[in-house]
């Protein structure tokens, strides 16, 4: 009896792990089609890379014409963490060779996507793909998280806010003390209660089209100003 207990442990175990395997490759494979058609282009002047979750994926789909005509790249992950962006991150970002590297990142690794939340691992993936732009020669645009007052996907999750906060707070000051520019999101979109304005969101975490507009209007000053 104990030994088919533990095989089947082992086998329960084994098929996890190939789980983990697929979903790794499916990150870092999501866009390998659209980059190797870029690889065989000259890279645009100018060219911009937005690294993020679904909040990035989405607004590509939500207002394509913020994307058209620009040699600005979508490279949103549904529902990832900082640790699967930064698996990709040579993939879909430096490979591309943009000029300016738009990051945001954190919401679902404090919504718990990818196991307990971990400050210090977080920010580490944070830094880490900053580097990793910096030592390529990418310029680098860190973003506020957004302010969430509840994931509803997971309610269970302690003090949203003030882990929001606390990330928001390193995230500017290691942009800071790195030369990198601090997107601030956050104050713009926030409502009293620390949640997203019921305007900009469609669920608490995502954002509407009104939403997306007013991010609009902050990252493009963000990019000239980068770009100088």
């Amino acid at each position: 009896m104990k030994i088919k207990k533990i095989t089947f442990l082992l086998l329960f175990l084994l098929f996890a792990i190939a789980s983990i395997k697929v979903q790794a490759q499916e990150w870092v494979r999501k866009y390998r089609a659209d980059n190797e058609r870029l690889a065989q282009l000259p890279a645009e002047k100018d060219r911009v890379v937005f690294m993020g979750n679904s909040i990035t994926e989405v607004w590509g789909r939500s207002r394509p014409q913020f994307f058209e005509g620009k040699p600005w790249i979508n490279r949103g992950g549904n529902g990832q963490c900082t640790s699967n962006m930064l698996l990709r991150f040579r993939a879909d970002v430096i490979n591309l060779k943009p000029k300016v590297v738009i990051i945001l990142a954190g919401t679902n690794d404090i919504a718990e996507n990818g196991g307990p939340f971990d400050f210090e691992f977080s920010q580490n993936n944070i830094a880490s793909m900053a580097m990793l732009a910096k030592a390529n020669g990418i310029r680098v645009i860190l973003c506020s998280i957004l302010p969430v007052y509840e994931y509803p996907w997971r309610k269970t999750i302690v003090d949203p806010i003030g882990k929001i906060a606390a990330m928001n707070e390193w995230i500017k000051n290691y942009a800071a003390e790195n030369n990198h520019i601090y997107l601030d999101y956050y104050s713009a979109m926030v409502d009293a209660r620390k949640g997203l304005k019921a305007e900009y969101t469609t669920d608490g975490v995502h954002c509407s089209p009104k939403g997306y507009a007013l991010m609009e209007s902050l990252v493009v000053p963000a990019i000239k100003k980068t770009l100088k």
